[in-house]
């Protein structure tokens, strides 16, 4: 008899006890799933790994598929980079509390715009009206920018901007902020998020068509392979995709579906794929179901290993790595009884951690109410710290690696992800499956299903649905001044009267006829930025020759 046939004669004799116990002590629940409801065995042995290949499925460190990390010796070397992300306000409070983030510790910045500037309008627009500065930084054109990292060295921090549909545009602003602070591009490090197919999946701030989108995405990789070397040069999203109700397999299979698009329109745009695949970068959610997270972590390593090496035939180890963000999970936060986001956060952070990301960002307690305080972005960015000093997790590669738990649930969605990008690659890529609607009924099937499990109580939402108590309104929540739009105006106002209004028609000009044209549009643009042309004006340009996308309303 091997070891695999006693262990197995071993467990049916146990569980055969197990179940004579279950009549008199009956476990909690009939059936226990993970988030993404996938069923969770009573026990796990050898026997769920008995087939476990460690060359193929794991290996080492730093080496293909890269499932235990990217970096041989991870955070030994050195921690992820701790964010957090902020923005409000004018861009003044902005840069005040990217200052004080920083004298806490903090290693990077991550720069929340607010929707005008998402979506490329200025603040003086129509539809900006009661919208400037509520939700992140109201940036209208370089001067502002110069504002926001004003007394910041470029050259000293790394900088995450979360904007998707004018990247192009604030990208370039920071490169103009970086000459004039004396810092040549080619020193600058960051990450801009740059992701359109998941603002049309699951977000909604998108400006142009898919085609057009495309081909300012791969502009920007161009530009940035040989003038901004160490700028990644997009950010493939699936927490947005989580935050809108997909599962943890989902979030992964869709996220890498889009980089697939991403990979083939930049192959078509005639690029190398060794010249631009180092340069990208993943952001994924983190969840509370601590186990299946690590292993939705460790799987998508191993995943886009093989769709890069195997798929694309990238010859360079840089294009294999799935280097990632994570931000902990925002639709995770209640408003009830904010005090236990310390403790989902704590967990999040946690699964990030052990799951090997790159780059954190904690959610703070109070967002389900108001933007954060400044105590409660010092609590978010402590937990971290904790993590990161005391906790002992980052003292080894992969501590949960070889767990027959963690195994099997990385194996388990490596699986379902690569069975989801084979239904897309059948509909013709991510592009066309969005086209269709399919990625967007996939979601809103799962948010459904999760809704009802919470409403049945056959999910617990700790003082949601159990544990509730009479609680007083809360007090000493952060609001923007309704007065900051106004003020906004009137430095736009000012910058027109003050600026060179023929050389900003000159270089709005040849923007217009680069886009005409099959020319790198970073270039024009970049000009236009610095003649103090701004980002409602360039968005206009680009709107008038490029069209508006119109999304497929869905029920």
């Amino acid at each position: 008899m091997t070891d695999l046939e006693k262990l197995q004669q071993d467990l049916t004799a146990w569980t055969t006890k197990v179940e004579k116990t279950n009549e008199k002590y009956p476990e909690r629940k009939k059936q226990f799933v993970t988030g993404s409801n996938a069923q969770v065995k009573r026990v796990y042995t050898p026997l769920d790994q008995k087939d476990f290949d460690y060359e193929k499925k794991l290996g080492l460190p730093g080496e293909f598929p890269y499932t235990r990390g990217v970096q041989p010796t991870m955070y030994r070397g050195r921690l992820w980079t701790m964010r957090q992300y902020a923005g409000f306000g004018t861009a003044e409070e902005s840069n005040a509390r990217y200052k004080y983030l920083l004298e806490q510790g903090q290693t990077g910045l991550s720069v929340a715009f607010d929707l005008p500037t998402q979506i490329g309008y200025d603040s003086d627009h129509p539809l900006s009206e009661g919208e400037v500065g509520k939700v992140g930084v109201a940036i209208d054109s370089l001067a502002d920018m110069e504002t926001l990292f004003g007394g910041i060295p470029l050259d000293k921090v790394s900088t995450s901007m979360t904007i998707n549909a004018p990247a192009a545009v604030l990208l370039a602003m920071y490169i103009a902020v970086a000459e004039k602070q004396g810092v040549s591009a080619d020193k600058l490090n960051g990450t801009i998020q740059n992701d359109i197919l998941k603002e049309y999946i699951a977000r909604g701030t998108y400006i142009f068509p898919p085609a057009p989108s495309m081909r300012l995405i791969t502009d920007i990789f161009e530009y940035c392979a040989k003038n901004v070397p160490n700028w990644n040069t997009i950010s493939i999203s699936g927490y947005h995709i989580r935050e809108a109700g997909a599962t943890a397999v989902q979030e992964v299979a869709f996220t890498l579906a889009d980089g697939i698009a991403y990979v083939e329109a930049a192959i078509k745009a005639g690029l190398d794929v060794d010249e631009f695949a180092p340069r990208l970068s993943f952001f994924f959610n983190a969840h509370n179901d601590l186990f299946e997270e690590v292993a939705k972590f460790r799987a998508a390593r191993r995943v886009w290993a093989h769709i890069m090496r195997d798929r694309f035939g990238a010859k360079n180890p840089k294009s294999w790595m799935l280097r990632f963000h994570t931000q902990t999970g925002g639709s995770t936060l209640t408003a009830q009884q904010p005090d236990n986001n310390i403790i989902r956060v704590t967990l999040q952070a946690l699964a990030a951690v052990l799951g090997g990301t790159q780059s954190l960002h904690t959610n703070s307690r109070d967002e389900a109410l108001a933007l954060p305080t400044e105590e409660a972005v010092r609590i978010a960015l402590r937990t971290q710290q904790i993590i990161a000093y005391e906790s002992g997790v980052a003292e080894t590669v992969d501590p949960l690696a070889g767990s027959y738990y963690v195994e099997s649930l990385t194996d388990r969605i490596e699986t379902e992800v690569l069975q989801y990008i084979k239904r897309i690659d059948d509909l013709g890529g991510a592009v066309k499956a969005i086209e269709q609607g399919y990625i967007q009924q996939e979601i809103q099937d799962s948010a459904y299903a999760w809704q009802m499990d919470v409403e049945k109580n056959e999910r617990i939402i700790v003082g949601l649905n159990k544990f509730q108590v009479k609680e007083n309104p809360p007090k000493g929540l952060l609001r923007v001044d309704p007065a900051v739009g106004e003020r906004q105006k009137q430095k736009l106002a000012a910058l027109k009267a003050s600026r060179d209004q023929g050389a900003v028609n000159a270089t709005l000009a040849a923007l217009r006829n680069a886009a005409r044209s099959a020319d790198n549009l970073m270039f024009p643009i970049l000009e236009a930025v610095k003649a103090y042309a701004t980002l409602g004006e360039i968005c206009g340009v680009l709107r008038e020759e490029f069209g508006e996308y119109k999304p497929n309303v869905m029920f």
